[in-house]
């Protein structure tokens, strides 16, 4: 299964576990395992008392669209990063949880070194606004804060 396509990924149901978070502040979420590629259980997920939670993931651009319409979403971004920076952190990671051989990693990761910019846009053309760690941590505050800004 190619874990970096859309098409891996339940949205429908993405969405729905976010209303039901939003509504209810508990949901059953997912257990995916790369190495076996599939999921292989769920696991309760409890916001309850929070006033915010944050949805992330490669494919979170997918679903703003619907989580705008349904009045679910804050703010939707796409963290841009340096490139370098990204490859090192996803191989270092990758490999210390043995996801798959080294030599795999490797070449998958150089070539979503060379993808990223394409996902970029895409998740932009999507509705997600590109923007630095820094600056959504500060949004976020904001939002904690009480003084919302208006944003995608």
């Amino acid at each position: 299964m190619d874990w970096e396509s859309p098409l891996s990924w339940d949205a429908d149901t993405a969405v729905e576990t976010i209303a039901r978070l939003a509504r209810e502040g508990k949901a059953e979420v997912p257990v995916y395992a790369i190495g076996a590629d599939r999921r292989v259980a769920s696991r309760p997920f409890d916001v309850t008392g929070s006033p915010f939670f944050i949805a992330e993931g490669i494919f979170a651009a997918e679903i703003v669209a619907e989580c705008r319409r349904r009045g679910l979403l804050a703010g939707a971004y796409a963290l841009r990063r340096p490139r370098g920076a990204t490859f090192l952190r996803r191989l270092a990671r990758d490999l210390a949880e043995q996801r798959k051989a080294p030599r795999v990693l490797f070449r998958r990761g150089l070539a979503l070194l060379r993808a990223e910019p394409g996902v970029l846009r895409r998740q932009t053309g999507l509705g997600a606004e590109a923007a630095r760690a820094r600056e959504v941590l500060r949004r976020v505050a904001d939002l904690l804060a009480g003084h919302p800004q208006q944003h995608p």
